[in-house]
């Protein structure tokens, strides 16, 4: 179950136009590809090539220079961004292809938030070799980030360990909720709001009563004992 990778992503696109065009003709072909858009994967892509709906959030052109065109794209996942601006080119009149693309937003994480492979190397050694913890503390980021976009259910103290050994959340246990709906990924978390578990929910948060199964964990994240046992083998 991965969240960060289902969630929204946001591109910064380099295209390069195989004639030259209008301005203003390519920014009313843009408007077009905002919405519910119709997709077939590229022939070199690593889903099967069939047709598939995706949204596109916004697309807003940055920069023109020659026949190239620099935008910035929001979509759901498994939108490909050569896809859109081959389509692109075909409206044209002329074609069209992706020269650059880089992700600057996945879920909550955005490109301001990024560090690199070295800074992690030199924070590690001076953890490890000096005792230093400063720089290593700077770059992490706690994991309930993650959680951010996605109904989160606050569980009682006693609940905790029983779901950190995979056993289904109870509707006693739980102390409070944000609306969810039968077979959403829904983020079970403490008091303190610490990350226990990623689950599925077994039924509409409107329908809960006082008794039954509300969700079952699909990926724990808390170890086993560390909040007391309030229940037996």
């Amino acid at each position: 179950m991965s969240v960060v990778t289902k969630s929204g992503k946001e591109y910064v696109c380099l295209m390069e136009v195989h004639c030259d065009f209008r301005e203003d003709r390519v920014r009313e072909i843009s408007k077009e590809f905002v919405g519910t858009i119709y997709q077939k994967p590229p022939v070199r892509s690593s889903v099967k090539r069939r047709v598939r709906k995706r949204q596109v959030y916004s697309l807003d052109i940055l920069e023109i220079e020659g026949r190239k065109v620099l935008m910035r794209i929001s979509s759901e996942p498994g939108t490909y961004m050569r896809k859109i601006c081959h389509d692109m080119g075909i409206l044209l009149g002329c074609g069209a292809h992706m020269r650059e693309l880089r992700r600057t937003r996945s879920g909550v994480f955005r490109e301001d938030t990024l560090v690199t492979l070295q800074q992690v190397s030199e924070a590690l050694y001076l953890y490890r070799n000096c005792g230093e913890e400063d720089e290593l503390r700077k770059i992490l980021i706690p994991m309930e980030m993650a959680f951010c976009g996605i109904p989160k259910i606050i569980v009682d103290d006693e609940t905790v360990n029983s779901l950190a050994y995979g056993s289904p959340l109870m509707a006693p246990g739980i102390v409070a909720f944000q609306s969810f709906r039968k077979d959403d990924v829904v983020a079970l978390i403490t008091w303190k709001g610490e990350g226990i578990a990623l689950g599925r929910a077994l039924i509409d948060s409107r329908n809960m009563g006082k008794k039954g199964e509300v969700a079952k964990p699909e990926r724990v994240l808390m170890e086993k004992d560390v909040y007391p046992k309030a229940w037996k083998k």
